[in-house]
């Protein structure tokens, strides 16, 4: 995989995260705050979870690998309000609207870095720590191909919390996004 192929795998991610705020923006506060059986219990943590990796994984690849003051955390708000660097309170994010301009700031920042990316970096080896503090390392171009998979891994809850609380579900399949860019190719 090359650059070029990653800045498609992150145009890909763009729509996905476009199309999942664009759809849950039709839910009353009710549907997106019920508690639900999943990963997350509520649409709304499932999308905070999603938004929160990326800043998170942003901000590893600029250098700074956030910590969590928890034993083994995963990304929920309370989580969330312990790392060390952190972003915005989840309390300031708990309105979808919030939540969805917070994830349109990490893109901005992500669309820069994407920019800058060489071949050379994104082969190179990458180290970072956990949450947990714990070192890891590996290729960068594996943790970026990494966080999209995430993303479409909890995007494919959202649909099925979204056909639970009553919402119309939406395809997040990559193949998708490309019959929708050549469409607007041609249309062009």
């Amino acid at each position: 995989m090359d650059a070029n192929d990653v800045r498609t795998l992150y145009a890909y991610n763009r729509w996905a995260n476009q199309r999942m705020f664009a759809t849950l923006e039709k839910l009353s506060d009710a549907q997106l705050t019920a508690t639900r059986e999943s990963s997350f219990p509520s649409l709304w943590e499932s999308a905070f979870h999603i938004v929160g990796a990326e800043w998170i994984w942003l901000k590893r690849w600029k250098g700074v690998s956030p910590r969590a003051s928890v034993a083994h955390p995963d990304l929920s708000p309370a989580v969330w309000d312990g790392l060390t660097p952190g972003g915005p309170p989840a309390k300031e994010l708990a309105q979808l609207s919030a939540l969805r301009y917070f994830a349109e700031t990490i893109e901005r920042e992500r669309q820069n870095f994407l920019t800058t990316l060489t071949e050379a970096a994104l082969q190179s080896d990458f180290q970072y720590s956990g949450m947990d503090g714990v070192s890891y390392s590996a290729p960068l171009v594996e943790v970026m191909q990494h966080l999209v998979n995430h993303g479409s891994y909890h995007r494919g809850q959202i649909t099925t919390l979204l056909r639970q609380a009553g919402g119309q579900a939406v395809p997040f399949d990559m193949i998708y996004f490309f019959r929708e860019r050549r469409s607007n190719t041609t249309n062009v």
